[in-house]
């Protein structure tokens, strides 16, 4: 697939990394009014409340778009096979969203729109888990 470069998480992000590492998706969540907020922020850009938690989610979701990628323009990625990425739609909200790659036997030829994926966990030599959805 590819050679992968370790995250560089903020501090804000360290409990969705941790729940990684425990094989667990966490995203943040607003005590206030219970929108899930991703990628992590200060306070909710809903209400404004500044009361957050991390909850997890249930990792399975549907493909709402994504992309193959052939050669990579970024450092430190060497692409050797093409891989896929996209946006995943979680259940648990309207317009919660995770963007991933997109994993398994199959993909990249076997992916479209609208496919049923759940979360797996890929361990990065010198950091830990990240998440990735493979196609159920």
């Amino acid at each position: 697939m590819w050679t992968r470069v370790a995250p560089q998480p903020s501090e804000l992000a360290r409990p969705f990394w941790d729940g990684c590492n425990e094989g667990k998706l966490l995203l943040q969540r607003c005590l206030g009014c219970g929108t899930f907020i991703h990628h992590p922020e200060p306070e909710c850009p809903r209400c404004g409340c500044a009361e957050l938690t991390f909850d997890e989610v249930c990792g399975t979701g549907r493909i709402e778009t994504f992309t193959v990628v052939h050669r990579s323009f970024v450092p430190g990625y060497q692409v050797v096979t093409p891989y896929a990425v996209g946006w995943i739609a979680l259940p648990e909200q309207a317009n919660l969203r995770i963007f991933s790659a997109i994993v398994g036997e199959r993909a990249p030829a076997a992916i479209a729109i609208d496919a049923p994926v759940k979360v797996v966990f890929e361990l990065v030599d010198g950091f830990g888990a990240v998440p990735l959805f493979e196609l159920s």
